[in-house]
């Protein structure tokens, strides 16, 4: 299976935002009309639909800030009826191989609501470690590739 990130547009957008995780997942992850309106808002972020072949699977947000060579993945979410085939993970890595083909980029960030086990399982295995840091309520995780 082919996984791929596409940036929503005028014709995919519906698609996307119909996109939910499971019941026992709500409040781990903003919807992603809110996500997709934050973008557009903020004018960083980089959101992006995952699909599985052609069919949209989930959701993923990063952006990358210069003058702190950091790069953040600040959202990702898989549709409830489509977790557990791995295409989290193959998104959350490309978009790590993403900011590692970057020159300027020192670290990669994100953050995990404490109770989300599942999510904070998957970062560690992708080479995350935990800080220690909350921020907004959520566990901060880094990448330091000055180290790795």
């Amino acid at each position: 299976m082919n996984i791929t990130l596409r940036k929503p547009d005028n014709d995919t957008f519906h698609e996307c935002i119909k996109l939910k995780v499971g019941d026992d997942q709500q409040g781990f992850v903003a919807s992603n009309m809110f996500s997709l309106a934050e973008a557009y808002a903020d004018g960083v972020s980089n959101a992006r639909a995952i699909y599985a072949d052609e069919q949209i699977v989930g959701f993923i947000m990063y952006d990358f800030a210069p003058k702190e060579s950091r790069g953040y993945i600040t959202r990702l979410m898989v549709d409830a009826a489509h977790q557990g085939n791995g295409h989290g993970r193959a998104a959350m890595q490309q978009v790590i191989d993403l900011f590692k083909g970057n020159p300027d980029c020192r670290e990669i960030y994100t953050s995990v609501v404490p109770k989300n086990e599942r999510a904070k399982k998957l970062y560690i295995s992708l080479g995350f470690k935990l800080t220690g840091e909350v921020d907004d309520g959520e566990e901060v995780l880094l990448i330091d590739l000055r180290t790795s």
